[in-house]
């Protein structure tokens, strides 16, 4: 009886996951990057290509996230942090960055109850201050709703940008500093780490980067020393699991020296 109410738990399982059982038998589930950092570019490329307006792109590449989260916690994956908006975005012309802000607000709303579903826990790093309000409403609504979900870390990059985030670890270090409670021969980069954004999380181990592009683009630039990087001509609203598991597929034939010979 037991027996056949596993067998048929795991079906249901197997039905719900995005790869065969001859996909995963190519990956050593010893080797899954633990967390993977994505730089999602090509949303308005995309767009172009089809026909469309650009907010299309963007609206199709929000739709994508949820896919590849999904699939990232089948594999193994334990935190996903994903460029969403940079310092930099705000430079864009006014009607695009509130059309972001726009989806931003209804993907955080209308994905709250799916991600608690699926054990997908919300985080964020970057400077949400300068967020319209309703959109860091909503992130808090969703992150609160979440925040036992263990199964995987959605980290959003939002208004973030790696220089912002070094100047702010400076600035809350010499505060510190000023109150005599960090000494400079206190300063290792280990202190530094546990200021960063990403200090619950760790460095990333992998680095994808959609459209072709070999650039960091001033994202996780002290995370990202030793982090392995793939890139892939796939604009990302075209980006699946097959890309996802292709992308740790390379990651593990890779050789991982960290500096060492």
């Amino acid at each position: 009886m037991n027996g056949a109410m596993t067998a048929s738990s795991e079906s249901k399982l197997e039905e719900k996951k995005f790869f065969t059982s001859e996909e995963l038998s190519l990956l050593d589930p010893q080797k899954i990057p633990q967390h993977v950092a994505i730089i999602m570019d090509g949303n308005r490329r995309w767009a172009k290509q089809q026909g469309l307006p650009p907010m299309m792109g963007h609206w199709e590449g929000a739709e994508v996230l949820t896919d590849v989260v999904n699939a990232a916690s089948d594999l193994g994956v334990k935190t996903l942090t994903v460029y969403a908006f940079s310092t930099e975005n705000w430079t864009r012309p006014g009607s695009e960055v509130e059309a972001l802000m726009n989806i931003f607000e209804l993907y955080l709303s209308k994905k709250r109850n799916l991600m608690v579903r699926d054990g997908v826990k919300l985080q964020a790093i970057g400077d949400l201050v300068r967020l319209p309000e309703r959109v860091r409403e909503a992130y808090y609504l969703t992150k609160q709703a979440t925040q036992k979900c263990d199964k995987i870390n959605l980290v959003l990059a939002m208004n973030y940008g790696g220089r912002d985030e070094i100047r702010r670890v400076i600035a809350k270090i010499l505060e510190e500093h000023d109150r005599k409670k960090i000494t400079s021969s206190e300063l290792t980069e280990e202190l530094i780490a546990s200021y960063l954004d990403t200090a619950p999380f760790g460095d990333p181990d992998l680095l994808i980067r959609t459209s072709g592009e070999f650039r960091v683009s001033n994202f996780l630039l002290w995370q990202l020393s030793y982090a392995e990087i793939y890139s892939t001509e796939v604009l990302w609203p075209d980006f699946s699991p097959k890309q996802l598991f292709e992308a740790i597929l390379a990651f593990q034939r890779r050789t991982r020296r960290k500096g060492g010979s």
